[in-house]
């Protein structure tokens, strides 16, 4: 308290500090949707700038701040100032964490539709998804282009044998261009091409969506069809940066049928809702175990029907139920996926059919 026993601004910050958003968990001081935080006598006062995509929240939010500002000693009245995000001066904006300015959406030239692959938790095999998902659909004659947006855990180059690398790059500054790898008929870019083996990526928020932004703006990808972008797991700045960044066609959700896989998945699917980005579906990997000895015999190590459960709960489709067989893990630790290595396989013509089955005009457009 200060001399007068009356609450200070940042006694109101302190306060407002465990407010988060309830699509990506993360508090509205970083998100900068709450900001200019005062206190005049016995009011506090601050503003509110929320995203499209955060206005149904706006009721709970005000409420949540009234009450935690309500609490402190001495103030009986909270003043909100509405406000809209900023537009940007350039195609070069900050994320919400800088200013609370939104970047306007913005396509990549050449590229006619983004599909993210997203989970709710690590170890469900998204990586695997993404990289298969993406050599399934060059082997149907698309262009098709791989961004590894897992900044802090980059897998792609190991499971496409190219993580020893390095993409060619000109320029400097924002005039930087990132030439991508092409392998197994995908161009690909990836963070773990750009670091050292074992070189741990420790970034805030603000250095990780800029560097997904080059990804998707500063990189030469050229006329693609198809670019799928391997998110990290969870509900964070990845997630948020992508989904600000450019218009994408959709996200598919990668789950295990497990019930701690199925939690998670509900949270990163609800988020991307919020954001009002499209839910292709639903893909539950692991979903049966096929030994080698035994091709003909299924086991549900993981559980069953957890994929199909989830869909039905969001009204989206169920698009693949993919099985676990060992020569899917020892094709990607070969770097070489499994749809290319072994495309007989029962993982393999899955994913062929997955492939055709988000390229569907019924599910998604150019």
């Amino acid at each position: 308290m200060n001399a007068e026993g009356m609450a200070t601004a940042d006694q109101a910050l302190e306060a407002l500090t465990p407010l988060q958003d309830a699509g990506s968990g993360r508090t509205l001081l970083d998100l900068a949707w709450i900001s200019q935080v005062r206190v005049a006598a016995n009011r506090a006062v601050f503003r509110l700038t929320l995203p499209g995509y955060a206005t149904s929240q706006r009721e709970r939010i005000a409420a949540d701040a009234r009450k935690a500002l309500l609490s402190l000693d001495g103030i009986d009245d909270v003043q909100i100032e509405l406000s809209q995000p900023e537009a940007p001066d350039s195609g070069h904006s900050h994320g919400p964490a800088s200013g609370g300015q939104l970047p306007a959406q913005k396509g990549i030239p050449g590229v006619k539709r983004v599909i993210a692959v997203s989970s709710g938790k690590g170890g469900v095999g998204k990586s695997t998804v993404a990289v298969n998902l993406a050599c399934a659909m060059a082997r149907l004659g698309l262009k098709v282009g791989l961004l590894d947006a897992d900044i802090y855990g980059p897998n792609v180059p190991t499971m496409l044998g190219v993580a020893d690398r390095t993409p060619e790059v000109r320029g400097s500054g924002d005039q930087q261009i990132l030439t991508p790898i092409e392998v197994c008929g995908v161009a690909m870019v990836s963070m773990g091409l750009l670091i050292q083996e074992n070189q741990p990526v420790v970034w805030r928020g603000p250095m990780l969506n800029g560097i997904i932004r080059q990804f998707l703006y500063q990189v030469e990808w050229g006329d693609r069809d198809v670019l799928v972008v391997d998110l990290p797991p969870g509900t964070g700045d990845a997630q948020l940066t992508l989904a600000q960044a450019v218009p994408m066609a959709g996200v598919v959700i990668v789950t295990t049928p497990q019930k701690v896989s199925l939690q998670d998945a509900r949270r990163g699917l609800a988020m991307f809702l919020q954001m009002g980005v499209s839910v292709l579906g639903v893909i539950e990997n692991m979903s049966v175990f096929i030994p080698p000895d035994r091709p003909d015999a299924r086991y549900a190590i993981f559980g069953s029907g957890g994929g199909a459960e989830l869909a039905g709960e969001a009204g989206v489709p169920l698009l693949a139920q993919l099985p676990l067989e060992l020569q899917v893990v020892e094709a990607g630790d070969r770097g070489l996926p499994v749809v290319v290595a072994q495309p007989q396989s029962t993982t393999a013509q899955a994913f062929m059919a997955l492939a055709e089955a988000l390229l569907l005009p019924s599910l998604i457009q150019a």
